[in-house]
C-alpha cells in the first residue's frame, strides 16, 4: 500500500495518524530523503529503513497521537556505534533527520436543510478540510446544477436526499459529526432535534430559529420526547455569533460558520 493510500484509509476510518518522512540524509543511511512511513494507533504502512530510526519514529508518532499533538516535529539521528539508541545500534555512518507530521481526524458537519441559508453555509464550509453532509427532503434543492457552486470544494461533500425521514441519516453520520438543523419545516426540525438527542455518537447539535420556536420545541422534547434537562441542553439555539444580527442568508451563514469554527478551535486539533 502506498503512503497516499494509507493516509486516505486513516481519513476514511476517521482515525488519527502521523506521516513520517526522511527529510535529510548526510552520508550513508538505510533510506533516501523522501522515504515515507504512515503510523496509526495500531498499524504502520511503508518504511523509512527499519532499525532504531524507524522504531523511535514509530514510538514518538504514537506518543503524538495519544497526546493529540497538532504541530510537526523533527528528529535527528546519528548512525554510528558510539550513540546509545533506544532500539539497538545502527552504524551506517550517516546522519538522518526525520519529519513527523500529525494527521488529525477530519471533522464532519451535517447541514439538514439546503435552502437559502443552508446553501450559503455549505459554500463557506466547503472551503474547509472536513466531511460535509448536505441533507434535504426536496430533490430539486440537491440537483446537480444547484450544487455546482461546490464543485471546487476542499471538503468532501456528501449529498443525502431523504424524501420521507431525514432523521434516518443521523445514524449513518460519522462519530462526532456536528449537526446543524435548518430545514424548511418546523415539524421536520422538531423531529430532527428529538432524533439527534437519541443518537449518542453525534457531536454538537445546533438549531436555527427564534426564541419562541425553541420554547415550543423544548416543551415538547421534555414532555413528549422524554428527554431530561441535561439532554435538551445539548441543543444550541440560536446558532451563530451573538454580535452578528444581520438576517440575510449570507450574513446568517457567516455567523454560523464563524461560531462553528470557533468551537473547532476550542476542541483543539
Amino acid at each position: 500500500m502506498t503512503w497516499i493510500t494509507a493516509v486516505a484509509r486513516l481519513r476514511a476510518r476517521r482515525e488519527p495518524g502521523v506521516l513520517v518522512t526522511v527529510a535529510t540524509v548526510r552520508g550513508h543511511a538505510p533510506r533516501e530523503a523522501g522515504a515515507k512511513l504512515v503510523v496509526g494507533r495500531t498499524e504502520t504502512w511503508g518504511s523509512i529503513g527499519g532499525g532504531n530510526v524507524e522504531a523511535v519514529a514509530i514510538d514518538r508518532a504514537r506518543e503524538m497521537i495519544a497526546a493529540s499533538t497538532a504541530g510537526p516535529e523533527l528528529l535527528d539521528f546519528a548512525l554510528n556505534d558510539k550513540v546509545t539508541n533506544r532500539h539497538g545500534v545502527q552504524c551506517c555512518g550517516g546522519e538522518v533527520s526525520v519529519l513527523l507530521e500529525p494527521l488529525p481526524t477530519v471533522r464532519a458537519v451535517a447541514i439538514f436543510g439546503a435552502g437559502h441559508v443552508g446553501m450559503e453555509l455549505a459554500r463557506i464550509l466547503a472551503r474547509q478540510d472536513l466531511d460535509l453532509h448536505l441533507v434535504d427532503s426536496r430533490a430539486e434543492l440537491l440537483a446537480e446544477e444547484r450544487l455546482a457552486v461546490l464543485a471546487d470544494a476542499v471538503a468532501a461533500v456528501r449529498v443525502h436526499h431523504t424524501p420521507l425521514l431525514p432523521e434516518e441519516v443521523l445514524e449513518r453520520l460519522p462519530p462526532g459529526t456536528h449537526v446543524l438543523i435548518m430545514t424548511h419545516d418546523h415539524a421536520e426540525d422538531a423531529a430532527l432535534c428529538d432524533a439527534a438527542l437519541r443518537t449518542p455518537h453525534l457531536g454538537s447539535i445546533g438549531l436555527i430559529g427564534s426564541a419562541a420556536k425553541w420554547s415550543r420545541f423544548r416543551r415538547r422534547l421534555l414532555a413528549e420526547g422524554g428527554h431530561d434537562e441535561a439532554a435538551v441542553a445539548r441543543v444550541k439555539t440560536p446558532i451563530g455569533l451573538p454580535g452578528i444580527t444581520g438576517k440575510t442568508p449570507a450574513a446568517i451563514a457567516v455567523s454560523v460558520a464563524a461560531d462553528l469554527l470557533h468551537a473547532f478551535e476550542a476542541e483543539g486539533n
